[in-house]
C-alpha cells in the first residue's frame, strides 16, 4: 500500500503529548504504511519516544514549536497571532503537500479558522462543516453535520452540507446510495423554517442525491437515514446532549449492575456482553470529527479524548486521506450542480 503522511499537532487538547504520541505510536503499529509528522514541543515529546524500535522510529518527524494555541483563544486571535503555533503548523504541512491529513485535538473554533485560511474550500462550497458519526439502532453509523462551525445557515449551505455529508459516508462507509434528510421539528412539508424547507426543495431537484425527507429528533438514532443536515447551533446541541445522556444511560447501568449479590453474579457471567454494549454507547468510539469542504484533509478530535478515543480519530483521518475524500466531493457537487443546472 503507498505511504501516507499524517501531520499531527502533539500539543492539542486537555492532556497534549500524555495522550497524543501514545495513540500515535499504536497507529504506528497499527497502519504498517503511515508516516507521521508531530508538530510540538520536542522536549515534551522526544522522552515519549525512547525505547521504540526502529521500524517505528523511522516513520516519525518531529517539527519542533513551544507555541500553542490555547482552549480559550478566540479564532481571530489564533489566525493573526499564533502563527508558529502546533495547530498552524500542521496545518500548514496539508497546505504544502508534506502531509495527506491533519488531526487536532485542540480548539474547534481556532482549527476551523485557520483551515479555511490556510487551505481554501473546494469549488462550490461556501463554508466548511463539521461532521462526526452517531451510533444506530442497526450498528450502522449515522452521520451528523453541521456541528458547530456555523451557527447559521442558509438554505444553499445547507444542500452544499448535504452533498459533503452523502459523498462522506460513500467514501468511508462504501455506501453507494446513503439516505440524506433534513433535521426539523416535523417531518410534513409545511413544518420547519424558511432555510430548511427551502434546502428541501433544492435536494428535491437533485436526483444524484438519495434524499429521504425530514426528520425528528427522536428518529436520529432510528438508522432509517445515513445522513442528516442541520446548522451548527441545532447540530451541536444535538452532540453535546446525545453524548451526555449517552454518559449518563452508561453510569446507570454499571450502577445497577453493582447492587446485590445475585445481580453482581450476573453481571460477571455476562461482562463480555455487558462490556460490548457499553462499548457502543461510549461517545469516544465515536471519536473524530471531519472538517469536510476544505482542499484538504483536516480530523478534529475531542479534547478530553484518551488513547483509544483519540486512535479512532486517527484512524478516520488515516481512511478519508486513503480515499482522497476532497477530490470526490469536488467531483459529485460539480456533477450535481450540472445536473441541476441542466
Amino acid at each position: 500500500m503507498t505511504n501516507l503522511t499524517l501531520a499531527l499537532d502533539a500539543m492539542g487538547g486537555d492532556f497534549g503529548p500524555r495522550i497524543t504520541v501514545p495513540a500515535t505510536l499504536q497507529a504506528l503499529r497499527l497502519y504498517p504504511f503511515l508516516h507521521v509528522i508531530m508538530v510540538g514541543d520536542r522536549s515534551q515529546i522526544e522522552p515519549l519516544l525512547s525505547h521504540l524500535e526502529s521500524d517505528i522510529l523511522s516513520r516519525i518527524e518531529l517539527v519542533h514549536t513551544t507555541e500553542v494555541v490555547k482552549m480559550c483563544d478566540r479564532p481571530v486571535h489564533a489566525l493573526r497571532n499564533c502563527k508558529q503555533s502546533s495547530m498552524r503548523l500542521a496545518i500548514e504541512l496539508v497546505r504544502d503537500k508534506k502531509a495527506q491529513a491533519c488531526l487536532s485535538a485542540g480548539n474547534t473554533g481556532a482549527l476551523m479558522a485557520i483551515s479555511k485560511v490556510l487551505l481554501k474550500t473546494l469549488p462550490g462550497i461556501d463554508r466548511p462543516a463539521l461532521v462526526s458519526c452517531l451510533p444506530a439502532v442497526n450498528h450502522k453509523p449515522v452521520y451528523l453535520l453541521d456541528l458547530g462551525a456555523n451557527v447559521s445557515c442558509c438554505s444553499e449551505t445547507l444542500f452544499q452540507f448535504a452533498v459533503m455529508g452523502s459523498v462522506l459516508c460513500e467514501a468511508v462507509d462504501k455506501n453507494p446510495a446513503p439516505k440524506v434528510a433534513l433535521l426539523n421539528v416535523g417531518i410534513e412539508e409545511i413544518k420547519g423554517n424558511d432555510q430548511v424547507q427551502q434546502a428541501g426543495q433544492l435536494l428535491q431537484q437533485s436526483p444524484q442525491l438519495n434524499y429521504a425527507g425530514f426528520i425528528e429528533g427522536d428518529a436520529i438514532y432510528s438508522g432509517n437515514v445515513d445522513v442528516i443536515v442541520c446548522d451548527g447551533f441545532v447540530g451541536n446541541i444535538t452532540l453535546k446532549t446525545s453524548e451526555g445522556i449517552a454518559r449518563l444511560l452508561v453510569h446507570q447501568l454499571k450502577k445497577g449492575l453493582t447492587q446485590g449479590f445475585f445481580v453482581r453474579l450476573l453481571a460477571k457471567l455476562i461482562a463480555p456482553r455487558i462490556n460490548s454494549v457499553l462499548n457502543q454507547m461510549n461517545p469516544d468510539h465515536y471519536n473524530g470529527a471531519s472538517l469536510i469542504g476544505l482542499r484538504g484533509i483536516v480530523v478534529k478530535s475531542h479534547g478530553s479524548a484518551d488513547e483509544s478515543a483519540y486512535l479512532q480519530a486517527i484512524s478516520l483521518a488515516v481512511t478519508e486521506a486513503q480515499r482522497r475524500l476532497p477530490k470526490m466531493i469536488e467531483e459529485r457537487l460539480e456533477s450535481i450542480l450540472l445536473d441541476i443546472n441542466n
